[in-house]
């Protein structure tokens, strides 16, 4: 019953998605403009400078992809959910829709950014696996985030003032992360700061899972 359930959230929200096409390419479309905004000012960049600049291309893109996925939920839509699957349910199905969506326009900004700023990555397979940690990172912070604004009679500057002391330790630590992939240099600890992230991702979903069913009552 669970898996159904969150399996029909996570279809309903890309069926509505693909629908209004109109968001979707917008979306792409601010993906696509960033990039150049970013190249036009700053050429192709020394490899760090790049990795910097990927990062916080990351935080826009996630801001304008994800921020919107519980805003864009009427309150009466709000209280249809309610009487046919549990909140946690709901809350899973808006991460891990947020979280495909996320790493597509991630895939899309990494490809950008090797075309017009040049390819500084030594291991790719690795850099594409960090991008997809960061990717689910800052698609669960949002979402939570996202709810909480929702709820709060849709007050989205809650998540900047929210969202700062949580999406800068993670940018941090996921541009510490891909200085691997392009800098050929021996890094210590870097196993452990995955590790740090990747509890932290799990700490933001629990957080998620606990606080929304009270959000969900309001």
């Amino acid at each position: 019953m669970f898996q159904g359930n969150l399996l029909s959230l996570i279809r309903k929200d890309i069926l509505i998605e693909w629908r209004q096409k109109h968001t979707l390419f917008g979306v792409l479309l601010y993906v696509g403009c960033t990039v150049f905004v970013v190249y036009t000012m700053s050429g192709q960049p020394e490899t760090r400078v790049w990795n910097a600049l990927f990062w916080i291309t990351q935080l826009f893109v996630a801001t304008n992809a994800v921020a919107k996925s519980f805003l864009q939920e009427p309150q009466a839509r709000f209280r249809y959910y309610f009487t046919i699957v549990k909140p946690s349910t709901f809350m899973m199905a808006k991460m891990i829709y947020s979280t495909i969506l996320l790493l597509a326009m991630s895939l899309v900004s990494l490809l950008l950014f090797n075309t017009l700023l040049g390819n500084p990555i030594i291991q790719t397979g690795l850099f594409v696996l960090i991008t997809a940690i960061g990717s689910i990172s800052l698609s669960v912070v949002f979402t939570f985030l996202s709810a909480i604004a929702a709820r709060a009679n849709q007050n989205a500057a809650l998540m900047a003032i929210l969202g700062f002391p949580l999406v800068t330790p993670m940018l941090m630590m996921l541009s510490q992360l891909a200085i691997k992939a392009i800098a050929p240099v021996y890094q210590t600890g870097w196993g452990n700061l995955a590790m740090v992230l990747l509890l932290l991702d799990l700490l933001v979903v629990a957080l998620g899972i606990i606080l929304f069913p009270f959000l969900w009552q309001e």
